[in-house]
């Protein structure tokens, strides 16, 4: 049993049973509390009642789509998602990590990689920027904008941004390293903890928090673009 998932709550959501119950029952044998739900107006009902540690998420379910419920749900809690799409359907993919998403993995998959993947987000989700917050005296701060480790919360210009975990681990990652340029490659390794991916997921975390903490999201401030390379943080 690994010990990190050993408390962690994962809710399923899936119709197809079979998919389901694999799923469930590799996240079980490491440790996993799991509960499957097949419909997404009820898993939306319990997610928000019972925020789970982690939320497996299938794109095409019957009723409320996949993605109208990682809506729903990022409205109401900052819970980490992982999403399942069809192979190929990249706008779906997108679109899910616009709505907040915080990885996604295509069918058919391993089971053993979604395990993975799975420990991996709530690794980062609780992780080193818990470490580095206990060690802090202050909050982190450039101009307008302000990051506080332990509350994990911005504010800009005294305004909270509403910021998914993702989104504050990549912005906490790199505020604490400005100027450094990172490739994509650098951030899904660094921040997301993979060492192979898609480094789309990236450029749709950036652009989203762009949007979040950029006084002009098309001329950021901030976290700019190093073409050719990768992106950096300017104070």
């Amino acid at each position: 049993m690994v010990n990190e998932a050993a408390a962690a709550r994962v809710v399923i959501v899936e119709d197809d049973k079979a998919v389901s119950d694999v799923v469930a029952k590799y996240l079980a044998l490491e440790g996993f509390d799991v509960t499957t739900i097949a419909d997404g107006s009820k898993a939306v009902e319990h997610i928000c009642a019972q925020p789970p540690d982690l939320v497996v998420l299938d794109i095409m379910l019957p009723g409320m789509d996949g993605l109208e419920v990682c809506r729903r749900i990022r409205d109401k809690a900052p819970v980490p998602v992982i999403m399942l799409t069809a192979l190929g359907e990249e706008s779906d993919r997108v679109m899910g990590l616009d709505l907040g998403a915080d990885d996604y993995v295509t069918k058919p998959f391993s089971p053993r990689e979604l395990t993975a993947r799975a420990k991996s987000v709530l690794r980062r989700a609780q992780g080193p920027l818990a470490a580095i917050a206990s060690d802090m005296t202050g909050p982190l701060k450039a101009g307008d904008l302000e990051v506080d480790l332990r509350s994990r919360e911005v504010r800009v210009d005294g305004a909270l941004a509403a910021l998914t975990a993702k989104e504050f681990d990549l912005l906490a990652f790199m505020m604490m390293r400005p100027r450094q340029v990172f490739t994509r490659e650098d951030l899904l390794e660094k921040v997301w903890g993979y060492t192979f991916g898609d480094d789309s997921t990236v450029t749709v975390h950036v652009r989203r928090l762009r949007g979040k903490i950029e006084p002009d999201p098309a001329r950021p401030v901030h976290i700019q673009t190093v073409w050719g390379v990768g992106y950096r943080f300017e104070t």
